[in-house]
């Protein structure tokens, strides 16, 4: 899977190390771009209730919230991360 995300990202010719790092650096950056474009659909009582579930722990009720308020969360979160990479990678490609 690691080679797969270095080839999504572009950045597959630097060492082991290096690529560890961008990725977890990445894995940032996306999962807060896919939990904004999730967020942005909810009324802001609504974002509270997620904030207290989501703070609990529980992967199920926050996935059952997700599945009742935002039925699209998922195609969401993939659109988010998706321009991520893209973004990641038009850098990468402006740094080359």
């Amino acid at each position: 899977m690691k080679q797969q995300v270095a080839a999504d990202l572009g950045i597959s010719e630097l060492s082991a190390e290096e690529q560890d790092k961008l990725i977890a650096q990445f894995g940032e950056v996306a999962l807060k771009a896919a939990t904004i474009a999730v967020l942005e659909k909810l009324t802001p009582g609504k974002r509270e209730e997620f904030a207290k579930l989501a703070e609990g722990g529980n992967a199920q009720l926050v996935q059952e919230f997700l599945d009742r308020e935002v039925p699209d969360h998922e195609r969401l979160a993939k659109d988010a991360v998706q321009r991520e990479v893209e973004s990641f990678r038009s850098f990468q490609n402006s740094q080359a």
